[in-house]
């Protein structure tokens, strides 16, 4: 989720400066909610494992789209299926670009010996350029967060907050090495409720994270309310876009927040901002990343799928006090 959020950002700000483009955005179904706020876009949910699977259902796909009449084609994801899919229309005859993942850069700054430690270059950025590429010009210091109609279900749950502030939690990711440990989550959720009485918390996550957001929700029932699974994606982020402030792992959650300007206080162990994730428009001071200097052989991958011998020990080195401390001083 977190890469298609983050061309959000892209397409609006190139949208906002040129407003003789349309776009046709082609993506899961799912995501569709993502981009209905946007002007001149139309949305293509596509079912890669039913109506166009395998290099049949390819062939298919490019012959729906090539219907649109498309000006370009950008390629914003760079795997097989786009790869075919993009060849295809350059071999018939329409102007195409793709995507630098910056693959090499991205080995050399996790491998574990090695390691060249250095800021790369944004996945924001990398949009862009293909968008550049085509021959648009495009300022992301320019981007102007989006703003979203609030459905009345939304309505009538922040009716429960009015006057009150609002910080949304998202303690999971998609892999445990991006996943700061739920007992120290539970200190974090502790201290912000001792320290801001004008204060409450929702916990983001999916339905099948609903048990383990239920222990947290009963820290303070009254004050800590657990959505997983209560919303669709559409009115939930309608209720994001309502949040003072997002705490929030590496994952999907942080990109989600930053599309509609909320403070985004980010968490990092395997991974490591300098790969070019970080949520689009945040202040850099709003990242707690696990300490380097004790563990070297951080970041261990872009995905947070690997780890070491000893890895939890690196949270020792994000305190609960720390992260509390953080969120709080958003507010």
């Amino acid at each position: 989720m977190g890469d298609v959020a983050m061309t959000v950002p892209v397409i609006k700000t190139l949208l906002d400066q040129h407003p003789e483009v349309e776009i046709i955005m082609v993506s899961r179904p799912f995501f569709k909610p993502l981009f209905e706020n946007l002007p001149r876009v139309k949305f293509i949910g596509i079912d890669l494992n039913k109506d166009y699977k395998g290099l049949p259902g390819l062939f298919k796909l490019f012959n729906f789209l090539r219907r649109e009449n498309p000006d370009a084609i950008a390629d914003l994801h760079d795997v097989l299926r786009t790869k075919v899919l993009r060849n295809l229309f350059k071999l018939s005859g329409f102007k195409v670009a793709v995507i630098d993942k910056g693959r090499q850069e991205k080995k050399a700054l996790t491998r574990p010996k090695n390691k060249v430690f250095k800021a790369l270059k944004t996945t924001h950025e990398r949009y862009a350029d293909v968008l550049r590429t085509l021959g648009f010009t495009i300022d992301l210091q320019k981007f102007k967060p989006l703003t979203i109609d609030v459905p009345s279900s939304v309505s009538l749950f922040l009716q429960n907050f009015e006057g009150q502030k609002i910080i949304g939690i998202a303690p999971f990711a998609a892999h445990t090495g991006k996943q700061y440990p739920l007992d120290k989550i539970t200190s974090v959720i502790r201290l912000i409720l001792k320290e801001s009485t004008d204060t409450n918390i929702v916990l983001l996550g999916s339905p099948a994270e609903k048990t383990a957001l239920n222990q947290l929700e009963a820290i303070d029932r009254n004050r800590v309310v657990n959505i997983a699974g209560v919303f669709s994606f559409s009115e939930e982020l309608a209720l994001i876009s309502k949040l003072n402030v997002m705490l929030s792992m590496d994952s999907g959650n942080a990109h989600l927040a930053a599309l509609y300007g909320v403070p985004v206080i980010s968490i990092w162990g395997a991974t490591h901002p300098y790969a070019g994730f970080a949520p689009f428009g945040q202040n850099k001071k709003w990242q707690l990343i696990a300490n380097r200097e004790k563990h070297p052989q951080l970041p261990t991958s872009i995905y947070g799928n690997k780890t070491f011998e000893g890895f939890d020990k690196i949270w020792e080195s994000i305190a609960p006090e720390e992260v509390a401390k953080k969120v709080l001083n958003t507010l």
